[in-house]
């Protein structure tokens, strides 16, 4: 809808003039966004732009659009912000799809203020915002949870006579429960409804997800008969949402009904439905069932997904089923499907806890060829089977490298290591680097005090561990029942059995042993 641009000045609710009208530096950029793997896709691209600059006569603008378009699809928002800067530094005018590409861009950055000095030069130019434009905008706000914001925008477009789409407005119900106002989101619903546009299958399922999620379970499902009763019906999302909520209750029975009603609906089960069965049956361990489901995939033409195989592969790990977990994985590369690192660090710790850590490094030297770079849960999954075995030095020298590498380890990788030093004969190693997780303020949690409890006790070290224990206690970290259980089995070890009996009491005063 064309609308005079004094009159759009001033649907922005933003106050376009405190924001600066240059783009930042796009290196800035780099922080918030990991380029896809598409290199030499990439660098073609941005080689032909280059090239276009020294073309006399310069080509036409739509070719320019048409390479920063590209580059936007792929997720090269960084890269287009920059060949943009560069092209209007050459003197290159752009046109409103180019600008609205590049908002587009800031908007996924999360470059809210530069989103809207773009939107500022569009005015200026003369140009009428498309609705598509405007709700890049909305969206971009709703992505930075300045949902309010965003409605504020919202409202005053339309009081300047814009009118807006289902895109829009499954938008701002979708930035409403991603902050957790449902109820919000349904009465924005009740508006739409009464007569802005008209509501969809996506905008319900969103909102009946959200639900879900607020253990709203018997208003989800009010919802789900008002979608049919207006003629709106359930898509395969929605089923999905349903069945993946009744299989976290723990009604399998529930959710196998719901897929029946799918079906006889003449809705085409996907393999985000029968992942979520999958998963479930996985995670009871009812891997027969779990089986059954991944085998009639293929036969009702659904294709399974990394996903799919990383879910069997997982049940079958958990069930020490590692030779058909390993075939699960020749499978997967005979339908040249390509793991992920979820996927290998699954079947490293399957094999690790397995006692064959030998077959490990070949997935190692796989992954680094597929470049699938180990991560923090890969590399504790190897530090704890080379504590558990007693290989300390190899255990500190993973460490080393993964720390070299940039990768963090959580509060679990330092309590592997601290217990695999208290129980390797090295205790003064594991307290030291205890005192220095706390000096350098760490903030240790109940398992990491009760291993390094546990390891003074072990040494006869009674005195040193309450002293911990209280320390444990003063820095706001309260003892389990497994900390109590420690402390009071080496004490009645060490006859001390009237200290041991203060803790059985304190135990049962904390409702920690019924």
């Amino acid at each position: 809808m064309s609308l005079p641009i004094t009159k759009l000045r001033f649907c922005i609710s933003f106050s376009i003039s405190k924001f600066s009208p240059f783009l930042p530096n796009p290196s800035s950029f780099s922080s918030f966004h990991s380029q896809p793997p598409s290199v030499d896709v990439h660098d073609d691209v941005v080689s032909q732009f280059h090239r276009m600059f020294h073309m006399r006569p310069v080509p036409p603008i739509n070719q320019f659009q048409q390479i920063l378009g590209s580059l936007a699809r792929m997720k090269h928002y960084s890269t287009t912000i920059s060949l943009f800067k560069q092209m209007e530094l050459k003197g290159i005018q752009s046109n409103l799809v180019i600008l609205s590409v590049i908002i587009n861009c800031l908007c996924h950055l999360g470059q809210m203020p530069f989103s809207f000095s773009i939107l500022a030069k569009i005015l200026k130019l003369g140009y009428h915002p498309s609705v598509i434009t405007l709700t890049t905008l909305m969206k971009g706000l709703c992505l930075n949870s300045e949902v309010k914001k965003a409605l504020t925008f919202h409202d005053n477009a339309v009081a300047q006579g814009f009118r807006f789409n289902r895109v829009t407005y499954g938008t701002l119900i979708n930035g409403l429960c991603n902050v957790g106002k449902t109820e919000a989101a349904i009465k924005l619903l009740r508006i739409i409804e009464g007569g802005l546009c008209k509501s969809d299958v996506i905008m319900y399922a969103t909102i009946i997800d959200s639900l879900f999620k607020d253990n709203l379970a018997k208003e989800a499902y009010d919802l789900v008969i008002k979608m049919i009763s207006n003629n709106i019906m359930p898509d395969a999302c929605t089923y999905n949402i349903m069945i993946d909520a009744l299989c976290k209750e723990g009604k399998i029975k529930e959710a196998k009904n719901v897929l029946s009603v799918m079906v006889k609906a003449c809705v085409k089960p996907t393999s985000v439905t029968l992942n979520i069965l999958m998963d479930w049956y996985s995670l009871v361990n009812e891997m027969k069932s779990a089986k059954h489901i991944f085998n009639i995939m293929t036969q009702i033409g659904v294709t399974p997904t990394v996903y799919s195989y990383n879910i069997m592969i997982n049940g079958l790990c958990k069930s020490k089923r590692m030779d058909e977990a390993m075939n699960l994985f020749q499978e997967l590369h005979k339908r040249n499907m390509v793991p992920n690192a979820v996927t290998y660090t699954t079947l490293i710790d399957g094999l690790c806890k397995s006692g064959r850590i030998s077959y490990v490094w070949d997935l190692i030297d796989e992954m680094h060829d597929r470049n699938q770079q180990p991560n923090e849960i890969t590399y504790t999954c190897l530090i704890h089977a080379f504590c558990k075995n007693y290989h300390l030095d190899k255990a500190f020298e993973l460490f080393k490298t993964m720390m070299e590498k940039g990768i963090q380890p959580s509060m679990y990788t330092w309590n592997i290591l601290i217990d695999g030093m208290c129980k390797g004969g090295r205790l003064e190693e594991a307290q030291e680097t205890f005192q220095d997780l706390l000096i350098k303020g760490y903030r240790l949690n109940v398992f990491c005090y009760s291993t390094m409890i546990n390891g003074l006790c072990k040494k006869g070290l009674i005195d040193e561990a309450l002293i911990l224990w209280s320390k444990m206690e003063d820095n706001g970290c309260l003892p389990n029942a497994v900390t109590f259980e420690i402390m009071i089995r080496a004490l009645f070890e060490k006859d001390e059995i009237d200290k041991a009996e203060i803790f059985v009491r304190e135990m049962i005063f904390r409702g920690l042993l019924t």
